[in-house]
């Protein structure tokens, strides 16, 4: 994916983010990140039925790389099980650490793969990512 592309789809999810806004329904999970050398803040409400993600929604006060990198994990992991959201984490999570991944599984979140270049920017990507990997370890500690 050319650089271009890259930064048209990271500022329409900026611009434009998806599911933005809490629904405060007891129904959600609810976990809230914020990154500590920063202003990002996000606040997730996600929900599952069945071991499905069936709705993903944020707000919160974040920069335009942590607001686009929700609002791409947002479209990328609705209507995914819960183990294709772990490996779509990971995969996420390696590709910005810098290790082997499989970029076959992460569909628009691609965008971020170059992201290491400024490693000051990498919790901003990370930071709603590391919130659902919060959530998908209470799920499993708790069966």
């Amino acid at each position: 994916m050319d650089s271009n592309l890259k930064r048209e789809i990271i500022l329409e999810n900026y611009q434009n983010p998806k599911n933005k806004g809490l629904l405060n329904d007891e129904t959600y999970m609810k976990v809230n990140m914020n990154n500590e050398s920063c202003i990002d803040e996000v606040n997730l409400e996600v929900k599952i039925e069945n071991d499905i993600i069936k709705d993903i929604r944020f707000d919160g006060e974040a920069c335009a790389i942590s607001t686009s990198s929700t609002s791409i994990m947002i479209s990328v992991l609705i209507g995914k099980t819960l183990t294709e959201a772990e490996t779509i984490l990971q995969n996420f999570v390696n590709m910005i650490d810098e290790k082997p991944y499989d970029k076959s599984v992460l569909e628009e979140a691609i965008v971020y793969d170059d992201i290491y270049k400024n490693p000051n920017r990498k919790k901003c990507a990370l930071l709603s990512w590391w919130g659902i990997e919060k959530i998908l370890n209470q799920i499993k500690n708790a069966k």
